[in-house]
Formats: C-alpha cells, sequence, structure tokens
C-alpha cells in the first residue's frame, strides 16, 4: 500500500490525545456504608471492571476514528502494476468529433458516448489537475490547459464537426499542449472510434507523455455514400444532353437495394432512377442533365440512408459560357467570309487584331485564337502561345501558303506537334470526319447523310512523328492529316494543313462543319474542370482574373458566411486559397461585386468519414506497440473508478473515512446506552 499524500501521517500524533485523556482520567469514588463489608468488595470490583472494559472500547473507537481520518487525508492505495506518479498532472482528452461518430453505439450516437468517457476520464482526477479538451475543430480555446470545471463545460460544448484530421495531427496538437506546461505528469487520452483512413499512428517515441487509446466501436457498420461526379465531356453544352457520371458506395457488408438518386437542378428536383448496390463495392451512374440556359448552374445529387447523413448530397457547379471570345491574328487583311460567318451568331464575339501590335497580357481572356495565314511566327509571338496554350488556351493555326517553313517548324517544335514540308497545290477532299473526338462528338445524328466535308485546292504535307501525339480530326481520303489536334499541357494546338483562305480550301464556308468545329475548340480543354470541392481537402483553387490593381480583392460568400480568402493574382489568372475558412457544405460564389460572378464553388464534407473500417482492440495494440496503451472497457465500465485504478491503484482513502465513522458511530453507541 502507498500513499498520494504521506505527509498527513504526520498527523496520526493526534493518538496520544485521548490516550493521555484515558490515563490521567481518575473519578472520584463515593463513600458508601453498608454493612457487609465483603459484599461491598465484590460489588466494586465488578463495577470497576467493567468501566475499564467501558473506557478501553471507547479508547480504541477515538483512536481508530482519528486513524481513519489521517488515513483518509493521506489517501491510500494499492498499485495496479503501472508506476503511480502523485503530484498535479497535466491531463489532455481529445474526442473524436468527425462525422463518422454520428453512427450508433448500443444506445445512442459514439459522439456522446466519447463526451461520457471524457467526462468520466476527467471527474478521474483531482480539482488540482490541469486539463486540455480537444476535438477535430483544433480551436484555439482547445490548447490550453484549463481547470476541471471549465473543462467539463468544454466537453459539454462539443458537437458533429466536418472537419477531419489525422491522428498523427492529433498526437502533435497534444504534444504543443502539454509540453508547453511546468508539470510534470503529464497523460493523454485519444477517445475515437480509429477510422483506418486517418489513424496512421505509429510506435510513440515521447515517454514524456503517456497515451492512452479509448477505442470506441458502433454496433452496425451501414453506410451509403455519393462520393464523386463528374461530366463525361470537359464542357457542357446548350441544348444538348450532358451525361454526368457519378459514383455511389456501399460500405456496409450488407445489398443495398432501391437506393433512390434525385437531381435537383432548375429548381426541380427529378427522380434519377433506383440503385442496387452489392456489399463493399461502388458503382458509376450516367445522369442527363440539359442545360437550356448559358451561366453558371447549381445542382444538387441526393439519396436516402441512416443514420450517417452527412455524405447524402453532392453539391456541383459548371458554368456554360454566355459569350465566346475569339481572337483572329492575321497579316493585316481579316478573311472577309470568317467575319461575315461570325457576324450573325450572338454567341461568339471576335475580334482581329495584327501580328505585329498584340497586347500579349490579353492573349488569356480569349477561349480560342486563330491563327490566319501569317507568313511567319515571330520567336516572341511563339512563347507568348505556348504559354497560352500551357495555362488552359486554345490555338488553330491555319498556314500561309507562301509560308516561312524554318519559322513554323521552330514555333511547332515548341508543343511539339508534326511540322510543315511541302506545299501541293493539288485538288483533295477530306474523307473522314472524327466522331468520336470530343470536337465532334454527338454533333452530327448521322454523317453519312448529306453531310458535305471541305475540299481543297492546296495543302501542305505534314511530317508523321508518332511522338508528337497527334490525334487526327479530319483525314483526307488517302489518310492523310487535314485538321490535327495536339495536347500541350492544359490546352490544345489545332494545325490544319491547308490555307484558310477561299483560294485554297472552301471550310470558311462550310458552315455545318466549320461553325461547330470553332465552338466546341473555343471550349475544350486537356483538364475537366472540377465540378465539387470537398472541405479540408480542395484548399487552392484557380479562377479567372480580370481586375487590374492590387487593391481590388475577391470575396467568397455562401449561404450564411462571406470571408476574404487569401489570393495571389497571376496575370489573367488568380489563385485562391481558401484555408479551412468554410465549414458547411453548399454553393459559394468567388467575386469582386456581388453583382458579377467570377466564379461559382459547390462545397461538400469531406468523403474520408464515410469508411466504416476500423482498427479494433486488437489491431490497436499491434500498431502502436507497448509505447501506448489501448484501454480494454465495455459500455457499462465506469471510467472514474477505472480511470482513477489505473493512474491512482485501488483508492483506499473512501473506506478509511466509512472506518472512521463506524467507529466514531460505535463511540457514541457506547457512551448513550453503555451505562455503568
Amino acid at each position: 500500500m502507498q500513499f498520494l499524500y504521506p505527509t498527513f501521517l504526520l498527523a496520526l500524533a493526534a493518538i496520544l490525545i485521548p490516550i493521555i485523556i484515558h490515563l490521567f482520567h481518575f473519578r472520584r469514588f463515593k463513600k458508601v456504608y453498608f454493612t457487609n463489608v465483603r459484599f461491598l468488595k465484590e460489588v466494586k470490583e465488578e463495577t470497576s471492571t467493567r468501566n475499564r472494559l467501558k473506557h478501553l472500547l471507547i479508547l480504541f473507537s477515538r483512536i481508530m476514528a482519528i486513524a481513519g481520518l489521517v488515513f483518509a487525508f493521506a489517501q491510500p492505495f494499492i498499485p495496479q502494476g503501472d508506476e503511480v506518479k502523485t503530484g498535479d498532472k497535466a491531463v489532455s482528452v481529445f474526442v473524436d468529433n468527425s462525422y463518422s461518430m454520428s453512427s450508433l453505439s448500443s444506445d445512442v450516437p459514439l459522439l456522446e458516448k466519447a463526451k461520457q468517457r471524457a467526462r468520466e476520464i476527467v471527474e478521474a482526477f483531482s480539482v488540482e489537475d490541469r486539463f486540455q479538451i480537444l476535438t477535430h475543430d483544433f480551436e484555439g480555446r482547445h490548447q490550453r490547459l484549463v481547470s476541471k470545471e471549465d473543462a467539463l463545460a468544454l466537453i459539454d460544448e462539443i458537437e458533429i464537426t466536418p472537419a477531419v484530421r489525422n491522428m498523427s495531427k492529433v498526437v502533435s496538437r497534444v504534444k504543443q499542449a502539454l509540453n508547453n506546461t511546468k508539470l510534470e505528469n503529464r497523460t493523454a487520452y485519444v477517445i475515437s472510434d480509429f477510422q483506418k483512413n486517418i489513424t496512421d499512428l505509429g510506435v510513440e517515441t515521447d515517454t514524456s507523455i503517456s497515451f492512452n487509446l479509448v477505442p470506441l466501436q458502433s454496433i452496425r457498420k451501414q453506410n451509403i455514400s455519393l462520393d464523386s461526379a463528374w461530366f463525361a465531356a470537359p464542357v457542357q453544352m446548350l441544348n444538348q444532353n450532358n451525361p454526368l457520371l457519378v459514383k455511389v458506395r456501399n460500405l456496409s457488408d450488407e445489398k443495398a437495394e432501391n437506393v433512390r438518386l434525385e437531381l435537383q437542378h432548375g429548381g426541380q428536383t427529378k427522380p434519377m432512377g433506383t440503385l442496387t448496390i452489392p456489399p463493399q463495392s461502388e458503382i458509376i451512374d450516367t445522369v442527363n442533365i440539359t442545360v437550356l440556359k448559358p451561366g453558371w448552374h447549381e445542382a444538387t445529387l441526393s439519396i436516402t440512408d441512416y443514420p450517417i447523413q452527412f455524405d447524402d448530397k453532392l453539391y456541383f457547379t459548371f458554368n456554360v459560357p454566355e459569350e465566346i471570345n475569339i481572337l483572329v491574328i492575321d497579316e493585316g487583311t481579316p478573311n472577309r467570309y470568317l467575319k461575315a460567318l461570325f457576324s450573325g451568331i450572338s454567341v461568339f464575339n471576335i475580334k482581329n487584331e495584327r501580328s505585329n501590335g498584340l497586347d500579349y497580357s490579353q492573349l488569356p481572356s480569349y477561349n480560342l485564337i486563330v491563327l490566319d495565314e501569317l507568313a511567319s511566327v515571330s520567336s516572341g509571338l511563339a512563347f507568348e502561345l505556348k504559354n497560352y496554350v500551357s495555362n488552359g488556351g486554345n490555338l488553330l493555326v491555319f498556314p500561309n501558303p507562301r509560308a516561312n517553313v524554318d519559322s513554323y517548324k521552330s514555333f511547332l517544335e515548341g508543343f511539339p506537334a508534326n511540322e510543315l514540308m511541302a506545299f501541293e497545290e493539288k485538288d483533295r477532299t477530306v474523307g473522314r470526319i472524327n466522331t468520336e473526338e470530343f470536337i465532334f462528338e454527338n454533333v452530327y445524328e448521322n454523317t453519312r447523310s448529306n453531310l458535305r466535308l471541305p475540299s481543297t485546292k492546296g495543302n501542305f504535307t505534314l511530317t508523321k512523328f508518332g511522338s508528337r501525339g497527334e490525334e487526327q480530326l479530319l483525314t483526307y481520303r488517302d489518310g492523310a492529316t487535314f485538321l490535327g489536334k495536339y495536347r500541350k499541357d492544359q490546352g490544345h494546338l489545332y494545325l490544319c494543313a491547308a490555307p484558310l483562305g477561299d483560294d485554297y480550301s472552301d471550310l470558311v464556308r462550310n458552315a455545318e462543319v466549320f461553325v461547330p468545329m470553332l465552338y466546341k475548340m473555343s471550349l475544350s480543354s486537356a483538364k475537366s474542370k472540377q465540378v465539387a470541392q470537398f472541405i479540408g481537402k480542395d484548399e487552392v483553387l484557380e479562377a479567372s482574373n480580370s481586375l487590374t490593381g492590387a487593391e481590388t480583392v475577391y470575396k467568397m460568400k455562401g449561404s450564411s458566411e462571406e470571408f476574404i480568402p487569401e489570393q495571389r493574382k497571376l496575370g489573367a489568372k488568380v489563385i485562391i486559397g481558401v484555408n479551412n475558412q468554410i465549414k458547411e457544405a453548399g454553393f459559394y460564389d468567388l467575386f469582386y461585386n456581388e453583382e458579377d460572378i467570377t466564379e461559382k464553388y459547390a462545397y461538400n464534407f469531406d468523403r474520408r468519414e464515410s469508411e466504416l473500417d476500423y482498427f479494433n482492440e486488437s489491431e490497436l495494440k499491434e500498431k502502436v506497440g507497448g509505447s501506448i496503451q489501448v484501454l480494454s472497457s465495455n459500455a457499462e465500465t465506469d471510467f472514474t473508478q477505472y480511470i482513477g485504478e489505473r493512474s491512482r491503484g485501488v483508492v483506499l482513502w473512501k473506506w478509511c473515512l466509512i472506518i472512521a465513522l463506524i467507529f466514531l458511530a460505535f463511540e457514541t453507541l457506547l457512551l448513550r446506552f453503555w451505562k455503568t
């Protein structure tokens, strides 16, 4: 047996007080006159014996009462294997409040069970100890040590949060708080369901802190999750079915049947059918979205699932441009057919510029740049066009029949693309159109009926380097390339073998091919735009920047909050840093003027919490080794007693107090009912 406060044992000297009183308490006897002296002697001896026994019992009761009180204040305990640390303690308690903790334990959600465990742990320590209460939110107030009363209040305030941290970050946060205190006895408790995708704990090397894991397990592992969605095509078209691919996951061990999928778009909610998903698997379904007007669109996919519901909705946004900006770079003589073709089409905004008078800073503002029969491409222009394409631009090149082949070769090598060779003046006809590629995909119902393909009277022969990654869009009947496509980082280069002028080609007068070709070229992208972001993961965004001046500031606004994100302007782009400022799922607008939305984003809760794969107690013990204790308990275990016995052994002060009260009561009974 050991004592938590052994100095209180000095108070055992108080036992001398009743002993001294007993030894020096001499009673005065009265004289009793009686004729039979022998009988008097017998009565006297009998009475003295009874009094002596009574006084000894009273003395013993007083000694035991004082000893019981002294031992109670010294707080004796019996160690239970672990080394017991005396003195004030610094205790950290982490409560997992992520969405996975909304699943059910035997009777209540896991979060409520975790909060109950946290209260019991705090109650197991004394009022002199200091406490840190930590959650996935990583709030500033959770980084300091507080009193026992304040710790219990912080536990009561814990609620479910969308934030998710890896356990290694949680441990680092705990160390940061406990290592800043002067208290030498440091203990940490981590209460969680220990999902495998966030539990990256290893063998703990910091022996100054005693880490303890408190695993909680749900009674039913069942969850259906709307995981992600993306469009099949990189851009969305007006008045057409735009296929949206939706991934739905069944994270339970049972087959999920009749899972209803709904789409909310344009103020209407439409059922998209029911799904059947095998256990522990996923399916990808297709939802067709018809876009009837240009501009930004907000939409929501939803299913119905219980009890984990945070991943039952998926918000997403997409943009159908209201206007397509096209820049035509020429030698000063605009193509009259090209200008006439687009003058009556409102969606196109076409502008002609001379090659020697360009403002290179404005190039990123165009969806498509057309090089119209330039005799040569200067090194400066070639460099700017290469950067334009790399950053997501689309470039269409029509060579001049008398082009400087060497300058074009240097220009095309930078992508790289097949190069111009000899110019041949002979009649040729395009024989094949690639309707499997995005540019001409879903444009024609039947390419064999009455579709007139372009013809030329002269064209360049192109090299055929396989390493250049050419994708043929239009080919001559002999298989030679008329129009080829090359990918460069996030953009595309389109190279035509023939000039645009009607002296050599009738492409510009072939509206059924030329108009949809330019339209989809201007919208094409080597990288599909992400339609949905996830809180805590997509912290850096990229948007177009049409503002100048260092004092212009973009803002982000959701349904219930508005904030100024971190931003860095890079020419025609602005890099936005969210930095954990978004806490709620929904739609967020990026703008300078609220009436003019620059970009719309859809934020969803992190799907990592959808996983229902947890470490059990034995797996945790194997993973962390012996440096971290895994506390085994059942649902009925009183953690106040459990933690108290682990940290201080079997606590005996209550029994000492009970013993003291028993002997005080015994003394009272002796004095009251034992008549001498």
